[in-house]
């Protein structure tokens, strides 16, 4: 006899969960390098959730498939952000068995419909059917499946545009989507304040929307590296919050060692070690 196995709980379900009354905002973080073993590592550090970022990381369905597979198995949840808000790629990602998206660039009621449609089987959606070959649904192993698909998957949209901030209440208000996350770095270039997340104007847009979602009833989330800035957005009603990433770590650990003990000569020659 065939296993028969159930589906995780979703991000829905853990922001359901975690942020009520008797709960707290979940923290996590960027998962970019594309390594399972990085993946793995960074599970069991203690985070409530992982980003895998396939937007701007050397990240395609194997390496997806890959760190799924290795984080599986830890108390964590993993979000996958796909490269782009498009109906073929999220059928992909949801059959190798994404659960919980993170959609980039919704920049309208639209764009958020779409984004939901294609997690859907029709008649709700557009979902291609593909389950008895899909990990998704472990290969028909997982009961009733086709069924209660929409239950398994979370849908969070990005809010990264001045287009998306004045659409925000509309895109809330979308049927199937269950949060949404600021991306302040592309939120202030399309204020025309490149590199200047932490302006003024930038936070007051976020903090805007943070309070709309809470408005509507949904968990907001936000990016925020600088610690002082990720305390001000949780007292602001953020729910949840990435706080930093793996190639951001690694960067900035190695380059402390270099400085630690690399001796950089005064006279601009060659640097020496201990």
């Amino acid at each position: 006899m065939p296993l028969r196995v159930e589906p995780d709980a979703t991000f829905r379900d853990a922001l359901h969960h975690q942020t009520g009354a008797a709960g707290r905002p979940l923290a996590g973080m960027w998962v970019c390098s594309g390594s399972p073993l990085i993946a793995e590592l960074c599970a069991g550090a203690g985070l409530d959730w992982l980003l895998v970022d396939a937007e701007h990381s050397p990240n395609g369905l194997e390496s997806i498939l890959a760190q799924l597979q290795a984080i599986n198995g830890y108390p964590v949840h993993t979000l996958v952000r796909p490269p782009v808000n498009d109906t073929v790629v999220i059928k992909q990602y949801l059959d190798v068995g994404v659960q919980n998206l993170l959609i980039p660039m919704v920049n309208s009621a639209a764009d958020a419909e779409a984004a939901v449609a294609a997690t859907r089987y029709p008649p709700h959606g557009v979902r291609g059917v593909g389950s008895a070959l899909a990990r998704a649904a472990r290969w028909n192993r997982m009961p009733d499946y086709l069924a209660r698909a929409s239950e398994t998957i979370s849908v969070t949209v990005q809010i990264e545009s001045t287009a998306a901030v004045d659409a925000v209440e509309e895109i809330l208000a979308v049927d199937g989507v269950d949060a949404i996350f600021l991306g302040p770095s592309d939120l202030a270039a399309s204020m025309g304040l490149l590199g200047q997340q932490e302006h003024p104007e930038v936070r007051a847009a976020v903090e805007r929307c943070l309070a709309a979602a809470t408005a509507a009833g949904k968990p907001g989330g936000v990016n925020a590296f600088n610690p002082d800035t990720a305390h001000h957005y949780l007292d602001s009603g953020a729910k949840f919050i990435l706080v930093g990433a793996d190639v951001a770590i690694l960067a900035r650990g190695s380059e402390a060692l270099a400085a630690q003990y690399i001796i950089k000569p005064a006279d601009g020659g060659t640097p020496a070690s201990y």
